[in-house]
């Protein structure tokens, strides 16, 4: 049943069957859309812009600067998703002392467009409500906004820092701002005029939170409640701290890539997948006869699987990552490789076929665990899981190190688990 429902996932929206036309049935997880189980593509198969800016640390103090850099990661990833990228990558890295923001964006055509918006900074700004909006309006567009909202004067510049926490009685996570001390003084004259107000916080023109005042406060100290969990409250302080801790960047580096070398390079990687399984699948028949050609569909099982993983868990694909997946396919029938020679050496010993089915795939299982925990080590170091500075952070080799992973993990599953099943019932009658 599985492996109908991933064999229906990876079928294209259109295809011919019998000479008629069938259409693949939405499947997504959204019913506006149609398109979130698609394979999502990197910008080396895609297409897009690639921008290289570097950053200017000097005015941060080394007590700030991390929160600093997550804030700006964080303004630059929400307003790349202006263009509707989900599949952006955007990193940050570190070489020589000097950090570099890296920001990809597949698809995107104009890169002007997007210097123009990465380049802007943001723009923080509280602003108080003088009364309620009307009930019957839907948007801010239908009435007058400066009928129901005055400017505070309060903006990033006054903002030191965001910081979320727990309450101290009640645990629940909250949001601590700091202000300088003209945001001091501007914060205490607006919590005095909106008192048992909104004071609504806008970044960029958007509207982020509109929290109630509840009561005047002098230090520059405040606190923001509300439904917050970690994430949430994390969010929220980076959020804020992209218009009060904004490093400012400069364009070292901006390259354009086609879409049709992408799709050249699909082509070019799905006809060496489709020679290597090939390739694969005359060895195993060749040298196993009928156990080769069941390895075989449990191969066909694994490919259909991965691809399945990719779509539902939106996999950004490179081609190094094609590449991961290719090597992958290779890897994934060492378990039966090493499976049926251990059953081999059971049947020259003299055990029926059955119990040397068995003993070959409980025996096979120390090789198999041994050979794919050091290819698990190594993923594991190419992907750096935790971003230390002294291992890799390239987007691409990371999309290699996934799809490595993810085939070493499905490789032990389909060779030990599914080819066992599959000997079992297409093959339980052999003495």
């Amino acid at each position: 049943m599985a492996t109908f429902v991933c064999l229906v996932i990876n079928l294209p929206r259109q295809f011919t069957l019998f000479g008629r036309t069938l259409y693949k049935p939405n499947l997504s997880l959204n019913k506006n859309s149609t398109s979130n189980l698609d394979l999502r593509l990197g910008l080396d198969l895609a297409g897009g812009a690639s921008l290289l800016y570097e950053i200017d640390t000097s005015q941060s103090k080394p007590e700030d600067l991390s929160q600093a850099l997550e804030s700006l990661k964080a303004n630059i990833e929400r307003r790349v998703n202006l263009f509707g990228v989900s599949e952006a990558n955007v990193q940050i890295s570190k070489q020589d002392n000097q950090y570099r923001l890296k920001v990809e964006l597949p698809g995107v055509t104009d890169v002007n467009d997007a210097i123009n918006l990465i380049g802007q900074t943001a723009t923080l700004k509280f602003v108080g409500q003088i009364k309620e909006f009307p009930l019957e309006a839907t948007s801010s567009a239908e009435i007058n906004f400066d009928d129901y909202y005055q400017d505070s004067g309060i903006n990033g510049s006054h903002l030191v820092r965001a910081t979320p926490q727990p309450n101290p009685q009640t645990g629940v996570m909250e949001v601590a701002l700091e202000f300088n001390s003209e945001g001091t003084k501007l914060f205490e004259q607006a919590t005095t005029t909106f008192l048992n107000k909104r004071l609504a916080i806008f970044l960029d023109d958007e509207l982020i939170s509109a929290p109630l005042v509840q009561v005047v406060i002098p230090d520059g100290k405040a606190v923001i409640s509300g439904n917050f969990d970690i994430k949430t409250a994390k969010t929220f302080s980076a959020q804020l701290n992209a218009g009060a801790l904004t490093l400012p960047i400069k364009k070292i580096q901006e390259q354009q890539i086609g879409a049709t070398l992408g799709q050249d390079t699909i082509r070019k990687g799905l006809r060496a997948g489709l020679v290597g399984l090939g390739l694969v699948s005359f060895f195993m028949i060749g040298n196993y006869g009928y156990l080769g050609a069941i390895s075989v569909i449990s191969l066909i099982i694994y490919s259909l699987f991965t691809l399945t993983i990719y779509r539902i868990f939106h996999i950004t694909l490179t081609f190094p990552g094609i590449v991961g997946f290719i090597l992958s396919i290779g890897m994934a029938v060492d378990s039966n490789i090493l499976i049926f020679e251990r059953m081999k050496e059971e049947i020259r010993a003299g055990q029926s076929w059955n119990n040397a089915m068995e003993l070959g795939f409980g025996r096979a299982w120390n090789s198999i665990k041994d050979a794919n925990i050091c290819t698990i080590i190594t993923g594991l170091i190419l992907f750096n899981p935790f971003n230390w500075s002294f291992l890799n952070s390239s987007g691409m080799v990371r999309g290699f190190a996934v799809t490595l992973l993810i085939g070493v993990f499905l490789g032990i599953f389909t060779g030990v688990v599914v080819t066992r099943n599959l000997l079992r019932v297409l093959a339980h009658k052999k003495i």
